[in-house]
C-alpha cells in the first residue's frame, strides 16, 4: 500500500519531469509555454540544453510508462487522480507536437484531438443556411448580406481613443460578477496592453503571483461585444482566474 505522501511525492517528481520536457520544447516551439512561473533555473537549464526533437520524445514515452505505472487507485481523492490524468493528457499532447516539428501531418480533427483532446462539431449546409436566412430577415436593405452585416456591425467599433475606458469599465463589470461566485486571493490582478502585429486578437500571458498581463491586438476593429468577451475570456472567470486558482489551490496550498 502506498501512502498519499508518497503518491505524492511521486507526482511531484513525474511532473517535474514533465514541467523541464514542456521547457525543452519551448526551445523548438517559442509558442508552446506561455505560461512559466516555476524555479527560473529549470528555464535556463532547457536554453543551455536544448535537447534534440527526437530525444523529447523518447523522454516523453517513457515518462508516459512512469505516468501509467503511477495510477492512482479509485478509491484516491478526485483531485488525485484528475491531477494524475491531466498532466497524463497534456504529455500526450508535448508527444504529438514533437512528432508534428519532426514532419508528421495531421488533419484538423486528427491534430484537434491529438494536440486539445477535443473535435470541433459538424455543422450541415442546411444548418447554416437557416442562420443566413434569420439575419436576412434581421437586416434587411440591398445589396449582399454580408455587406449588411457590416454596414450594422460598424455602428459598434469602439474609437481608439475610448479602447482603455471601455475595458476597464467590462472588466471591473466582469469581475464584480466573478467575485459574487468565486473567491478569489488577495493581491490578484492583471495588466492590459494594446499591441499591434500579432495573430490573435487578445491573449492572457500569466506571470505568477496571481498577476496576468492581458494583451489585445489593435490592428483590427474591436468591437463593444469583443469588449465583454475578452474581459470574460481572458480575465474574470476565465484565463486569469484559471490560473490564479491553479497557484492557489495546487502549487501554494497543496505544494504540487
Amino acid at each position: 500500500v502506498v501512502s498519499l505522501s508518497a503518491q505524492s511525492s511521486s507526482m511531484n517528481t513525474l511532473g517535474e519531469r514533465y514541467a523541464r520536457l514542456v521547457l525543452a520544447m519551448g526551445q523548438h516551439d517559442t509558442d508552446y509555454v506561455d505560461a512559466y512561473y516555476g524555479p527560473p533555473e529549470w528555464r535556463k537549464e532547457a536554453e543551455a540544453a536544448k535537447l534534440p526533437l527526437e530525444e523529447i520524445a523518447t523522454r516523453a514515452a517513457a515518462l508516459a510508462r512512469d505516468l501509467a505505472a503511477a495510477a492512482p487507485p479509485s478509491s484516491a481523492e478526485e483531485m488525485v487522480r484528475l491531477r494524475h490524468a491531466y498532466v497524463s493528457r497534456q504529455l500526450d499532447a508535448l508527444g504529438a507536437r514533437a512528432s508534428m516539428l519532426q514532419g508528421t501531418r495531421l488533419r484538423f480533427d486528427e491534430e484537434s484531438k491529438a494536440l486539445y483532446d477535443a473535435v470541433a462539431p459538424m455543422h450541415t449546409a442546411a444548418e447554416f443556411a437557416q442562420v443566413l436566412a434569420a439575419l436576412e430577415v434581421k437586416l434587411p436593405g440591398q445589396g449582399p448580406l454580408v455587406q449588411r452585416y457590416d454596414q450594422f456591425r460598424s455602428r459598434f467599433i469602439i474609437p481608439k481613443e475610448r479602447l482603455d475606458a471601455t475595458f476597464k469599465a467590462a472588466i471591473e463589470g466582469c469581475r464584480s460578477r466573478t467575485l459574487k461566485q468565486i473567491t478569489l486571493p488577495a493581491g490578484e490582478t492583471f495588466t492590459v496592453e494594446c499591441v499591434t502585429g500579432k495573430s490573435w486578437s487578445g491573449y492572457n500571458w500569466y506571470q505568477g503571483n496571481y498577476h496576468s498581463l492581458i494583451q489585445v491586438n489593435t490592428d483590427l476593429p474591436i468591437y463593444i461585444d469583443r469588449a465583454i468577451d475578452l474581459a470574460c475570456h481572458e480575465g474574470y472567470p476565465g484565463h486569469h482566474v484559471y490560473n490564479v486558482l491553479l497557484e492557489k489551490n495546487l502549487v501554494r496550498d497543496r505544494g504540487w
